[in-house]
């Protein structure tokens, strides 16, 4: 899992993560990553103070390249999380990235999503 924050507060987020029990926890620049099941992240998001968002993380592979991140995506069992009917938006943002064209990232994992 991983929430966000103001840039600055991670160390102060990490410390409310540890307070509520968390495991495996590592900052970085505006987020604090930790592990967890349903239990946890129903905890966090009811107890962080400084958090923005809680955010599962369903996979995290390399993706230097549009054709990577169409794959990476795609492996994703999304039946996992949404029923097949399914409508949900696609944003995002890139930051130190290759893939800089963020509305061609959305429309590849969009595709990518449905093709699974």
């Amino acid at each position: 899992m991983l929430a966000t924050c103001s840039f600055g507060l991670e160390a102060v987020l990490a410390r409310e993560l540890t307070d509520l029990g968390m495991q495996d926890i590592s900052s970085d620049n505006g987020q604090v990553a930790f592990s967890g099941g349903p239990e946890e992240l129903a905890r966090a998001n009811m107890w962080l103070r400084t958090a923005d968002r809680v955010w599962i993380k369903l996979a995290d592979f390399p993706a230097s390249t549009f054709e990577q991140l169409f794959e990476g995506t795609k492996a994703i069992e999304w039946g996992d999380y949404l029923p097949r009917d399914a409508e949900f938006p696609v944003t995002g943002f890139s930051v130190k990235s290759q893939l800089s064209s963020v509305p061609a990232c959305q429309k590849i994992v969009k595709k990518a999503s449905v093709e699974k």
